[in-house]
C-alpha cells in the first residue's frame, strides 16, 4: 500500500483550501499561523508539487491543489458523518430507558415488585418516573403504564397488562365498623366514613354504579350499600390529593376508600387492609404505551420483557 500523507497535514490543508486564508485556518484549528503554513509546506513536498499559489498574503488553490482538496474534503466529511453517526448510535444503547407509571401504581405495585424484573432483564438501565393521565411520548419518555381512560393517540403501540379491579377497603380492625353482614355478605353501612381523592373524584360513584347493577336483582341488598350518589361533602376532611394517601388513611383506620386491587395486593397479603366486598371490574385497563416509531435500539426487546413480566405477576 502506497504511504498515505500525514493526516494532520491534510486536516491543515483542508481547512486552508476551505477558508482559502491560513490564519482562517489556524484560528478554526486552535493552531498558530506558522503552524497551517509549515503542514502545507510539508504536504508539497511530500506530494513534489505545489498546492497553492501564494500573492499578496493571499492563497489561491492550484489544479492539484484543487483536486486534492475536493477528495480530502469529501473523505473528512464521509468521516465525520460515519462517526456522528456511530456516537449517536451508542449513546441510544447506553442512554436509559424512562418508564413513566401513575404514581400510586408506581409506589405501591410496581418499585416492591422491580427487582424482579431487573433480574430478568439487568440491561438497559430503566428509569422511573411518576405521571398520571394523557402523556406525550418523547425523548423524555420512552414508556408509559396508564389506565385507558383517555383517548390514545394512533402513533401510540397499546399493549394491555391487566384490567382494572376495584373495591372497598379498610383496616381489619375497622371492618364491623364501617361493615355489616347480611345474607351472609359484608356490606357498606350507609354512615361508614368514605375517603375520596381528588386524582378520581368518582371512584365510589362508580363502584356504587356497578354494585347496584349487579344486586339490580336484589334491591333490598342495595340499599344497605347507601341510597343517592356517593361524593365527597364540602370541605370534607377525608378527601385527599392522590389515592396513595386515601389508602393510607384506611390502613390508618380513619375510613373506607376505594382501592384498585393491584394498587392493595401488598397490603391484603400483609393484612394491612381487608376487602369485605370483594373487587370488581370498571371496564378499564392499564396498558404500555410507546412510540411506533421509537428509535432506542433496546425498546422492542425491553417493551416484550415488561408485558410478560406484568403479566405474568398479574
Amino acid at each position: 500500500m502506497s504511504r498515505l500523507p500525514s493526516l494532520s497535514a491534510l486536516r491543515c490543508f483542508e481547512a486552508a483550501a476551505r477558508l482559502q486564508h491560513f490564519s482562517h485556518a489556524a484560528q478554526e484549528l486552535c493552531l498558530t499561523h506558522g503552524a497551517i503554513s509549515r503542514a502545507v509546506r510539508l504536504l508539497e513536498e511530500d506530494l513534489q508539487t505545489p498546492l497553492f499559489e501564494r500573492r499578496n498574503r493571499q492563497v489561491f488553490l492550484t489544479p492539484a491543489g484543487l483536486q486534492l482538496y475536493k477528495t480530502v474534503h469529501s473523505s473528512f466529511a464521509q468521516i465525520l458523518q460515519t462517526t456522528d453517526a456511530l456516537r449517536q448510535q451508542s449513546s441510544q444503547t447506553q442512554r436509559a430507558l424512562v418508564l413513566s407509571c401513575e404514581p400510586t401504581l408506581l409506589m405501591r405495585w410496581l418499585i416492591p415488585r422491580w427487582p424482579s424484573f431487573l433480574a430478568l432483564c439487568p440491561s438497559p438501565t430503566i428509569h422511573l418516573v411518576a405521571g398520571g393521565g394523557p402523556i406525550e411520548l418523547n425523548s423524555g419518555i420512552d414508556l408509559a403504564i396508564r389506565r385507558n381512560d383517555f383517548p390514545i393517540p394512533a402513533h401510540y403501540r397499546s399493549q394491555v397488562l391487566f384490567a382494572e379491579r376495584f373495591g372497598p377497603v379498610c383496616a381489619p380492625d375497622k371492618r364491623s365498623s364501617w361493615f355489616k353482614q347480611s345474607a351472609g355478605q359484608w356490606q357498606l353501612r350507609p354512615d361508614a366514613a368514605l375517603l375520596h381523592t381528588r386524582t378520581r373524584p368518582q371512584a365510589w360513584s362508580d363502584w356504587l354504579q356497578h354494585t347496584r347493577k349487579q344486586q339490580s336483582k336484589r334491591p333490598k341488598q342495595a340499599e344497605a350499600v347507601g341510597a343517592g350518589e356517593i361524593g365527597p361533602p364540602a370541605a370534607s376532611p377525608l378527601v385527599f390529593d392522590h389515592f396513595y394517601f386515601s389508602l393510607q388513611a384506611a390502613i390508618a383506620g380513619l375510613g373506607v376508600a376505594i382501592g384498585p386491587w393491584h394498587m392493595v395486593k401488598n397490603d391484603l397479603e400483609q393484612g394491612l387492609l381487608t376487602a369485605p366486598q370483594g373487587f370488581r371490574s370498571d371496564g378499564s385497563e392499564y396498558v404500555l404505551l410507546s412510540r411506533q416509531d421509537a428509535q432506542h435500539p433496546m425498546m422492542a426487546a425491553t417493551r416484550q420483557a415488561l408485558l410478560a413480566w406484568v403479566q405474568a405477576d398479574s
